[in-house]
């Protein structure tokens, strides 16, 4: 019996349905947050006490934030200590990528500390937590709407706790598996939430711009694009440099033509500022350009979750602009600190907006608790460094996965370089039976 297009798309399985919805929701989420943003700078430019009198709006949903920084650390750390079990048992291909991936990350962390350290993104600022600047009667009304959302819960017992219960399942083998399953579930329930959290962001992005813009004027307009040009910058650099110098040392290959050969997926990838939406398509590519089915379904999907170079730089690099523009600047131990965390903890921030923003807070509350009160300009100027992230990740794990079939002795040079030149284009039909 033929499906009429209302059935369909209300079907789990059907193709197209739940990432169209994906696509339009967030694609209105970044509209509101670019509104948002310049409201705030306008009103901070023009009324500049009214600007600071919204600071309590940005105050509120970095709470919302901190209120939901354990549990999505506490899922995601468990469900990736399972993950990296499963790419072990795999053999030669896991134990390659995550060898990989681990160095990657750890290099790219270490590159956003150092443009951080040269560039000192945020000084000058002077941001001041709201509690130090709210006065007389406002205050206890705003005291007691904020005290209405749930205290947050220390990050670094969390992360211990997770670790170890992530280990203690692996260790009970099948046993453990309903549990892991029950973890998944509540984890898609934390997921939710963070998105429903994220639906507040231009309000919150409103509010931290405003007073910011109204505390400091033209200042904190030119900090923020400083921060913002600079991360471009090093995103660009690591990929042409970095990822473009690894791949041509190990597999001869041109790191621009790669960029050529996936054009389409960024532009998938630009429009939804996300890397997942282009996940089935590199698949399909990576295979097209030569390396066989086990490593490409190995490394890539492993990759989404292991390999995120562009959120490594911009959570080391975002941190130093917070604590700069507070006024307190972290010392050398505090970034090694910082950085080994984030090691960690960063595994946790793929595939769900706002888990990137939950993982720098969490950093942050790890290591600098006093800092958190200054995350607030940072949501108005994430969502337009989230293009210049996904577009990162994305290309690091298309480098990975070359990287690894060749390796392993898995890809087969001439079609990869056949496929880079333009001389066997790829099939965009064979992605229509299932683009899922």
């Amino acid at each position: 019996m033929a499906t009429t297009p209302t059935e369909a798309a209300g079907r789990p399985g059907t193709p197209d349905a739940a990432p169209a919805r994906k696509k339009d929701r967030t694609h209105w989420l970044y509209i509101m947050v670019i509104v948002a943003v310049v409201l705030g700078a306008a009103i901070g430019l023009v009324f500049p006490e009214a600007g600071k009198a919204l600071k309590p709006l940005g105050t509120a949903f970095i709470a919302l934030i901190k209120m939901i920084i354990a549990p999505v650390i506490f899922c995601t750390i468990v469900l990736g200590v399972g993950s990296i079990a499963k790419a072990a048992t795999v053999g030669k291909v896991g134990g390659l990528a995550l060898f990989y991936f681990i160095a990657m990350s750890t290099f790219a962390l270490a590159i956003g500390l150092l443009v951080g350290n040269l560039i000192h993104p945020g000084e000058g600022l002077r941001l001041q937590p709201y509690e130090a600047a709210a006065g007389g009667e406002e205050s206890a009304t705003v005291k007691f709407l904020l005290e209405l959302i749930p205290g947050d819960i220390p990050v670094l017992p969390t992360l211990v706790l997770a670790l170890l219960v992530g280990f203690a399942l692996q260790s009970m083998g099948k046993a453990g598996e309903p549990v892991l399953t029950g973890i998944k579930h509540l984890q898609g329930v934390v997921f939710k939430l963070m998105m429903m959290i994220m639906w507040a962001a231009p309000v919150g992005a409103f509010g931290a711009i405003a007073a910011v813009v109204g505390a400091t004027g033209w200042a904190a307009i030119g900090s923020m694009a400083v921060l913002m040009g600079a991360f471009y910058l090093t995103c660009a650099l690591f990929i042409v440099v970095v990822l473009g110098g690894i791949l041509k040392a190990v597999t001869g290959l041109n790191i621009f033509a790669l960029l050529k050969y996936l054009a389409r997926e960024y532009l998938l990838i630009f429009s939804t500022s996300s890397s997942e939406s282009a996940l089935p398509r590199l698949i399909a590519k990576m295979e097209h350009a030569g390396v066989s089915k086990p490593v490409v379904g190995i490394t890539v999907p492993t990759g989404y979750s292991f390999n995120l170079d562009g959120t490594a730089i911009y959570l080391t690099m975002a941190a130093l602009f917070v604590s700069t523009a507070m006024g307190l600047p972290m010392n050398l131990g505090e970034q090694i600190g910082l950085l080994v965390f984030m090691i960690i903890a960063s595994k946790g921030a793929a595939g769900v907006t706002g888990a990137g923003l939950a993982t720098l807070a969490a950093g942050l509350q790890a290591h600098r608790p006093d800092l958190l009160d200054g995350m607030g300009v940072i949501v108005g100027i994430d969502k337009f460094m989230s293009e210049a992230r996904a577009l990162t990740n994305f290309t690091g794990n298309a480098v990975a996965t070359l990287l690894i079939g060749t390796w392993t002795r898995e890809i087969d040079k001439e079609q990869a370089r056949e496929v880079l030149a333009g001389n066997r284009p790829f099939d965009e039909l064979s992605l229509e039976p299932d683009a899922h």
